[in-house]
């Protein structure tokens, strides 16, 4: 999909969360015409806001999506693994919580049995990552051991109006993508990922940075054994870092002396000027120099003042040989 269409997605949920347009010039920091106004008290918004589809979805996406409840809080279910949640994992749910003026959020959380055998190790245990979604202020009810594939009777179970994730297709090995069941029921309202950020990014970044992790981890007395490594691999860390420290310990002095070297050359000048008035000295320097050059201008113009004359002198003489 192209990025002109992610921009575009993105620009409508920003509009239909916010309530208002996103053109306002993001430099306008202080212009309180561009500000957002502060949201009114769900019950307030209800009364005067008909739950409705962000206009023009539908074509964005290609895909039927039903019209939301009218009489009830439209109830959206989001699903995942959230290991390591972060803040993409919250915009998500934020999205999906602001899609309409009342909606309940149910957040379905796979557990580690499902997770490892499907897609690999987690970090965070399932226990971990049920309390890390109950924490964040969009939830209102987190449903564990969530089902990988939703099916009708997990929908019906629930009262599910919408299940919200990202339109990309979630590949499984024996369904294609997951969420074709709903999207064909015209069930699946599409959010937006937020770019720069993932659980893969943040493991990438522990094991690109693994011996850094490994020390401060040791400094801070978690020993090899918690960490699973061996002596020797302990023992390397230990003597790198001592290195590193005695480089800095080198370098530190190193400077501290070239400091100290810095403060008496000029303590040396300050006292030479003291004693000998040095800038007299460099007056009476530059006055000699001039001198000699007034000097040895003045001497190559005497010869040259005596070379015209004797060439004068010359040329009177051959003219009177000549007369």
């Amino acid at each position: 999909m192209s990025s002109i269409n992610k921009t575009k997605r993105k620009r409508l949920f920003e509009e239909k969360n916010t309530g208002q347009s996103t053109s306002c010039d993001a430099s306008d920091e202080d212009n309180t015409d561009c500000s957002v106004p502060k949201e009114e008290p769900l019950s307030k918004r209800q009364k005067h806001e008909a739950p409705k589809l962000p206009e023009g979805i539908e074509a964005l996406y290609g895909f039927k999506i039903n019209k939301p409840p009218q009489d009830r809080p439209v109830r959206i279910y989001c699903d995942g693994i959230y290991d390591l949640f972060h803040f993409g994992h919250a915009k998500a749910l934020e999205q999906a919580k602001k899609a309409f003026p009342n909606v309940y959020l149910l957040v379905g959380v796979c557990s580690d049995f499902e997770t490892h055998k499907r897609k690999g190790k987690t970090v965070m245990t399932d226990d971990e990552r049920y309390e890390a979604v109950r924490h964040c202020k969009w939830v209102d009810e987190v449903v564990p051991d969530a089902p990988w594939i939703v099916d009708q009777t997990f929908l019906d179970m629930h009262k599910i109006d919408y299940v919200a994730h990202d339109a990309e297709p979630y590949q499984s090995k024996e369904h294609g993508d997951v969420y074709a069941f709903v999207k064909d029921q015209g069930r699946f309202l599409p959010t937006e990922r937020t770019e720069g950020i993932s659980t893969s990014d943040l493991i990438t970044r522990i094991v690109r940075d693994y011996d850094a992790y490994l020390r401060r981890n040791l400094e801070r007395g978690v020993s090899a054994k918690e960490l699973n490594i061996s002596f020797l691999k302990e023992r390397k860390i230990k003597t790198k870092k001592s290195i590193e420290d005695l480089r800095k310990t080198i370098k530190a002095a190193l400077n501290d002396t070239l400091a100290l070297w810095e403060d008496k050359r000029h303590e040396f000048i300050r006292g030479f000027n003291g004693v000998f008035n040095g800038e007299d000295v460099v007056d009476k320097l530059l006055n000699y120099r001039n001198r000699k050059r007034v000097t040895s201008d003045s001497a190559e113009s005497s010869r040259t003042n005596s070379r015209i004359h004797s060439e004068d002198e010359h040329s009177e003489g051959d003219l009177s040989t000549i007369s």
